[in-house]
């Protein structure tokens, strides 16, 4: 087994601001302080890329200590770049911790209501969206790339959890580290699939020849807001993870890199 680094840095950025910070543990690691080698050099999340296996599970396990909540405990979608949403249950638990095979299938987004569960996706540029609304327990995970994004995955994600009982009025959601504005060109293909309402908001002429920046994180935003979620109740992160070292970038990387993960749960209580 491979020995992670000694020093004591966290293994992830924690990302609050949630109306029930004591009971929520939510964040995304950065690329530091695991045991995977280079090209994933260190902390890489994702079975997918090319990894050992066992590097990887042990980079979980890391994380699954510093936040305390076992990877017996942590539910993962296949992530296909769609806008499929499960609700998991207990009986999930576990679900693509330590294989791929057994990731929840063909699904970008994961709700829940049960305490003690950590629902997770991997990214790396891609948006990670989170959702609480403290009021009826429910939280979500989504993953959304740009095919995502433009398919309306956040507000799906709002609907998703709507029709189990939560209010989009009391929901509260954070659109965590991706690919900025400025360092994220896209076609006319794209352009052409984002709602003429929106593509002011979110677009801006990069010079070349039907090329554009988009601005993933704004047009997520207009979306949660389209869905109901008060402009109050959003957070956006604002690093990039193509500009800053401490994050894997698809993009940068030229898609030999490792993957980060994002994560959200709702600790159990005790009495």
């Amino acid at each position: 087994m491979r020995k992670a680094a000694s020093n004591k840095q966290r293994l992830y950025m924690e990302l609050g601001g949630w109306s029930a910070p004591n009971r929520i543990v939510s964040g995304i690691t950065t690329k530091n302080n695991g045991v995977s080698q280079s090209p994933f050099d260190s902390l890489n999340m994702g079975l997918h890329v090319g990894d050992r296996d066992a590097d990887v599970i042990q980079n979980r396990q890391l994380l699954a200590d510093e936040i305390a909540f076992p990877l017996a405990n942590w539910v993962l979608g296949e992530q296909v770049h769609g806008t499929e949403i499960a609700v998991v249950q207990k009986k999930d638990a576990g679900r693509g911790s330590k294989l791929l095979s057994d990731s929840i299938p063909s699904v970008d987004g994961l709700i829940t209501n049960e305490p003690g569960l950590l629902l997770a996706a991997f990214f790396a540029d891609c948006v990670p969206l989170y959702f609480l609304d403290a009021k009826t327990g429910w939280i979500g995970m989504a993953h959304a790339g740009w095919r995502g994004t433009v398919g309306n995955m956040a507000g799906k994600m709002i609907a998703a959890l709507r029709s189990q009982g939560a209010a989009p009025a009391t929901m509260e959601a954070m659109i965590g580290p991706c690919i900025s504005k400025h360092k994220y060109e896209v076609d006319d293909r794209i352009f052409q699939q984002i709602p003429e309402r929106f593509r002011e908001q979110v677009l801006t002429a990069s010079g070349e020849y039907h090329k554009y920046y988009l601005d993933l994180q704004a047009l997520n935003r207009l979306y949660l807001l389209d869905a109901g979620v008060k402009d109050a109740h959003i957070i956006t992160a604002p690093f990039c993870t193509y500009e800053m070292p401490e994050f894997y970038s698809h993009r940068q990387d030229q898609g030999k890199t490792g993957r980060m993960i994002g994560f959200i749960g709702m600790k159990e209580e005790h009495v």
